[in-house]
């Protein structure tokens, strides 16, 4: 029996994306299949060891000598909205093979790529007008000059990548719909993304853990907090609740853009005393302060297409959730999460939700309960495999695929070591008394915007150095 070989082209940690963690938990359940070569990016270090124990790992670099000297079964590319997938993109355009589209809209990546790997950010103002006419010239001007707004979403710029692909991968039948408009003749499918499914952590546990008072209600979100996050909208609907008598406290897990003056925001709604905004935490705080949560937001408008993780790990943990009903997040079944449309009502919709679970926490238990039931059902990482496999098997003409081992090359476990944030240092929340500083070079700010906005750490020390090497010679 012919074992298949995939080549696998994806960020690992310490990449800064969470594909790096989605990668490292679907592998083992896909080698069982398939024998399995990783490719990342040149330079990058697997801080996970279990890859390599298990698994050939080589740089990209390598990918065009390794298909000349025994061609491979089939090619995956992982490409999603982040600089962690430069390299990746770049060996997809020269060796085409099936694209995993983890975020319909690649906007804020293509300028960067342009800008850093291209060298000549006029590229990407050439391919938005000629793709989307002089609509796509404006937007192009405003975003070179890093004045980023919720129109550069209807600008996908993922046209290269779809015609790029001998097939695609995605996680919704929304991206699904989206790219066979596009493109007809593009064989695709949808694989459910598949999650881990953590025991539950105990409430009163997790709170003691983070320094949290053991008694008031706890309002949750998670992941890089910017203007798409609808944060005020949430934070709003928080001032209201405590101007009735509710104790609650309301903390927003993950890094703040630092184009989001967030500090402000809070202020003015009178709300420091209980809202905290943690900053990047390990990936045991991300666990505790789910368990420590009573009501999870994981609100965004408008959306990138994108397939939450987070959100999935969410439900997982038996949370009751509220979630925009836009893109991918609109498919979830009833009963499963609080569906809040965007819009001028959006506020007063958060608000009825938060009363309504707050006052029948059996309604919240049920809710959360029936969340847990469908990820376990719906979201596995077997699935998921099988899912890659039956689709990779159809379109490179495999036999029927078979397992080759009978149990996963490992237990997929959270990576060894969380990686270190970057710090912007002097980088201030801007105010009337914190005034912006002097106008810099409009590619430079862009480029840095950019970078801080798709929240990139220090441990992506390729990716900043080539920024660095740029932006001297910008300003040289």
């Amino acid at each position: 029996m012919h074992t298949p070989r995939i080549a696998y082209c994806s960020p690992v940690n310490p990449a800064p994306s969470g594909i790096s963690d989605y990668s490292e938990e679907l592998l083992p359940y896909l080698g069982q299949y398939a024998e399995i070569t990783l490719f990342v990016e040149d330079g990058l270090k697997p801080s996970n060891p279990q890859l390599a124990q298990h698994l050939e790992v080589m740089p990209l670099r390598r990918l065009p000598r390794e298909l000349r000297r025994k061609p491979y079964d089939a090619i995956v590319y992982h490409i999603g909205n982040s600089p962690a997938h430069a390299g990746i993109w770049r060996a997809a355009q020269r060796m085409p093979g099936v694209v995993v589209l983890h975020d319909l809209v690649l906007h804020h990546f293509m300028l960067w790529f342009a800008a850093n790997v291209e060298h000549d950010v006029q590229k990407y103002v050439r391919r938005m007008r000629d793709r989307y006419g002089e609509a796509g010239d404006h937007m192009a001007q405003l975003m070179i000059r890093s004045r980023f707004t919720d129109a550069a979403f209807d600008f996908a710029c993922n046209e290269e990548v779809i015609a790029a692909a001998r097939g695609l991968i995605a996680h919704s039948r929304y991206v699904a719909d989206q790219v066979a408009a596009q493109r007809p003749d593009l064989p695709l499918t949808v694989v459910p993304m598949g999650v881990p499914l953590s025991p539950p952590v105990d409430r009163a546990t997790a709170r003691a853990r983070l320094g949290l008072p053991a008694e008031g209600v706890l309002l949750a979100s998670f992941g890089h907090i910017n203007a798409w996050k609808r944060v005020e909208p949430a934070l709003r609907a928080l001032a209201e609740l405590r101007a009735e008598g509710r104790d609650l406290r309301y903390v927003l897990v993950g890094s703040v853009s630092p184009n989001y003056n967030l500090a402000a925001l809070i202020a003015r709604l009178g709300l420091h005393d209980v809202v905290t905004a943690t900053g990047y935490v390990s990936h045991q705080a991300f666990a505790d302060y789910v368990a420590a949560a009573d009501i999870c937001l994981n609100l965004r408008f408008p959306t990138g297409g994108e397939t939450s993780a987070s959100l999935l790990r969410l439900l997982g943990a038996a949370r009751p959730t509220l979630v925009s009903a836009v893109g991918s997040f609109a498919e979830l079944p009833p009963g499963t999460a609080a569906q809040v449309d965007p819009g001028s009502a959006e506020g007063e919709v958060i608000l009825h939700y938060c009363r309504l679970l707050l006052d029948r926490p059996e309604l919240a238990a049920q809710l959360g309960a029936q969340a847990r039931a469908f990820v376990a059902r719906a979201h596995t990482l077997d699935a998921a495999a099988q899912g890659y496999g039956r689709f990779l098997a159809r379109l490179y003409g495999w036999p029927a695929l078979q397992r080759i081992h009978a149990a996963p090359l490992w237990n997929p476990t959270l990576p060894p070591a969380d990686p270190a944030p970057v710090t912007l240092a002097a980088t201030p929340v801007l105010s009337e008394q914190n005034p912006p500083p002097a106008p810099v070079d409009p590619l430079v700010a862009s480029i840095a915007a950019a970078v801080a906005e798709i929240g990139l750490r220090e441990s992506d020390s390729t990716i900043l150095a080539t920024i660095a090497a740029r932006i001297a010679e910008l300003r040289g």
